[in-house]
């Protein structure tokens, strides 16, 4: 499904052209902006990718045919196919993988620098994220957030926030990786709790929080133990998860007419995750839990949503090394 609002769309890339695409705004955003590290290849080709892209999915925000926004989506089926998901480098994710179902990680989150500034480029992909969500009936959605540069204190009042009050239920906690640093980085960086809870102040953790973060929070979404310093792309990365009976009760409540709905219901139970239970909630069908969704993240632009239901066979995608020119 595509969904418009006035001239953006949000969809799945369809094609090699769009692909190529998503990896020259990355490119453009996390290298030439943000300062990452990029091999010859990439600085020739002007796109950023790694062996993780070859078998994601690519949700894109296109406007005038031109994309600005995407996220990068691994599935546990094409996590399979690639050996294990991106996040693994950086955090132990044993734990998340027992739950039954279908779970996915979202990275490689950006936007074109000159479409961020009224936050609707972002709002359509969590809407296409969930158009997703509802499709392939995921259970979890995780992924690892990140704060440019290589130095932790620099946000710790926010990273001390997240420790002391948003980690993780122990039973699906994801640690970090100490044994994966690069060598020139000391393991006593990855500590979350800089900070003594007593000198914690929330209104300035917020500040120091990215859009992005912020975001998972009003999701009601917690956080694996730990930071990863991420040197050679230039950034620290945090662990966020997304369990459904954390759903904050305001998406609850719009979804399933109660805000208490999902308080019984666990990840152990399997796929019978947060939009499956809207689907079997008065909102019945997965069109009207799409347009549901559509409707809550769009506010203001709501009367402006259009949802298209054809779509096109995607094209084969092995990775821009093997695209033809």
């Amino acid at each position: 499904m595509a969904i418009k609002v006035r001239d953006f769309e949000v969809r799945l890339t369809r094609t090699k052209e769009e692909r190529k695409q998503v990896r020259q705004l990355r490119y453009e955003v996390f290298c030439l902006e943000e300062g990452a590290g990029a091999s010859e290849e990439q600085k020739n080709l002007g796109e950023e990718y790694d062996s993780y892209d070859t078998y994601a999915d690519y949700m894109a925000v296109f406007h005038n045919k031109k994309i600005v926004g995407t996220y990068r989506i691994i599935d546990r089926d094409a996590a399979e196919k690639m050996g294990g998901f991106y996040t693994e480098k950086e955090f132990n994710l044993s734990k998340i993988k027992k739950v039954k179902g279908n779970i996915a990680e979202m990275s490689r989150a950006c936007v074109k620098q000159e479409y961020r500034e009224n936050g609707l480029v972002m709002r359509l992909l969590w809407v296409g994220l969930c158009e997703y969500v509802v499709k392939r009936k995921v259970s979890i959605l995780f992924g690892v957030p990140s704060f440019v540069g290589t130095n932790p204190a620099k946000s710790a009042q926010a990273l001390s926030y997240l420790y002391y009050n948003c980690l993780s239920p122990s039973h699906l906690r994801a640690t970090v990786l100490k044994e994966n640093l690069d060598p020139s980085v000391d393991p006593r960086m990855t500590q979350m709790n800089i900070l003594p809870e007593v000198f914690v102040d929330e209104a300035e953790a917020k500040k120091q929080m990215t859009p992005l973060i912020k975001g998972y929070l009003r999701l009601g979404a917690t956080f694996g133990r730990g930071v990863f310093i991420d040197k050679p792309f230039g950034t620290y990365d945090v662990f966020v998860l997304v369990q459904t009976k954390n759903v904050d009760k305001t998406y609850q409540k719009h979804f399933a007419g109660s805000e208490n709905a999902f308080d019984d219901f666990d990840v152990k139970e399997g796929p019978l995750h947060l939009l499956t239970r809207i689907v079997m909630s008065p909102i019945t069908g997965t069109a009207k839990a799409i347009r549901a969704f559509g409707e809550l993240f769009m506010r203001e632009d709501a009367d402006d949503i259009e949802y298209i239901d054809k779509e096109m066979p995607d094209e084969t995608d092995t990775g821009p090394e093997n695209e033809e020119e």
